[in-house]
């Protein structure tokens, strides 16, 4: 009997156009990790494509291979076929037009003419032959990606590959590793098996930045012993790490800097810490020259210096509208979309956005009240 890496393997081989996905947070260890085994799979002349939700898309990924090869959306998933039976009638002239939002075909015959039992109309099979899941907890994680291609998802079997303990198994295989780290080591191990003479620098390089980001810069709790020996191996093949390390940790602008300050400086907790919000004003914005593109970073920097906190929220006036606009993180088994209910959120569990209605004192101090008795009601279970 296969196991699961070695059936994964087998479905790879059997598939001519896979798409791979990841999660909607964008985070980084899936990104990177996807990016790697598109970089894989090209190797292997697959016509492969990658997609993701965009609505939380960080630049910082931008210095990655094929990082320009995610696209945001699935278009022309299926083709609507039209078939006429020309076996008794051929086909002399065929034209189209539009009319009253209409498509008409104008078809002329040689000789006689088509009957309507002569027209069937079908649609074709799906693009992609096999989607892989990277990084996500469920299909939901997804966001639009799935939401808007729900019958494509049900209809086409999944690899799910995740090293999270909450992972739903949606897929048909699942390789669900909670020992590991993070994603960037399932993957190696798995290519490894597969075709390591294809391993090159850029591979490696993506790799690697999954593990750096993954484990934020090697200091979150569950760094391993084996996510340090799949480092080594990456960087004796040709992992660029001070590239990774200069790109995610040492080339921050200025403007993000005195964007960071202002965040810090209206930083503010309750329940024991728990809860850790900031409040951003358009002044703020301004003052340092930067955009909502930003907090991203900045609520990663965040997450690795209180790592106490269930939830930091970032509540902040859009620079670029009159908007009001909601940014929540939370820990696992708290779920982000749910702490904004009524609020219209987007994204997924993990991380999630909304609009804030009304003034930004009066909103966000109804917000806040609002979180934390949901917190309060969750710590207490």
């Amino acid at each position: 009997m296969l196991d699961i890496r070695q059936q994964i393997i087998k479905q790879l081989e059997k598939s001519q156009n896979p798409l791979i996905v990841f999660s909607a947070d964008w985070n980084g260890d899936a990104v990177a990790s996807t990016l790697a085994l598109f970089l894989f799979l090209k190797k292997l002349k697959k016509k492969v494509t990658i997609a993701a939700e965009s609505a939380t898309k960080s630049r910082v990924w931008s210095f990655l291979p094929a990082n320009s090869e995610i696209k945001n959306s699935l278009t022309g998933l299926r083709q609507f076929i039209i078939s006429l039976n020309t076996s008794h009638t051929k086909v002399s002239q065929i034209k189209y037009n539009t009319e009253d939002n209409k498509l008409n075909f104008i078809i002329s015959p040689e000789t006689g003419w088509f009957k309507p039992e002569d027209v069937v109309t079908t649609g074709s099979d799906f693009k992609y032959d096999l989607i892989i899941v990277i990084g996500a907890a469920d299909l939901e994680s997804l966001g639009k990606i799935y939401e808007n291609n729900i019958e494509f998802f049900y209809k086409t079997s999944i690899i799910n590959i995740d090293c999270q303990a909450d992972n739903e198994e949606f897929g048909q295989i699942n390789l669900i590793d909670i020992n590991s780290a993070t994603n960037a080591e399932n993957i190696f191990e798995l290519l490894q098996d597969y075709h390591s003479d294809l391993f090159d620098e850029e591979i490696a390089t993506c790799l690697l930045t999954g593990i750096i980001a993954g484990t934020k810069n090697f200091r979150t709790i569950n760094l391993t012993p084996h996510t340090l020996l799949v480092t080594s191996k990456l960087i004796t093949i040709g992992a660029r790490r001070e590239e990774i390390i200069d790109k995610l940790y040492r080339s921050r602008d200025f403007k993000t800097l005195k964007l960071w300050g202002k965040v810090l400086s209206n930083l503010k907790s309750s329940l024991d810490g728990n809860l850790i919000w900031s409040i951003i004003k358009r002044e703020d914005f301004k003052e340092a020259a930067a955009s909502e593109d930003s907090l991203l970073d900045i609520i990663d920097e965040l997450i690795i210096n209180i790592p106490e906190a269930k939830i930091i929220t970032l509540i902040f006036e859009d620079p670029d509208s009159l908007d009001n606009k909601i940014i929540i993180y939370s820990i696992k088994n708290i779920d982000s979309l749910e702490m904004l209910d009524g609020y219209a959120p987007e994204g997924t569990a993990k991380l999630a956005h909304a609009k804030l209605v009304g003034k930004l004192e009066e909103a966000s101090q109804k917000y806040l009240n609002n979180l934390e008795l949901k917190l309060k009601n969750i710590i207490k279970r």
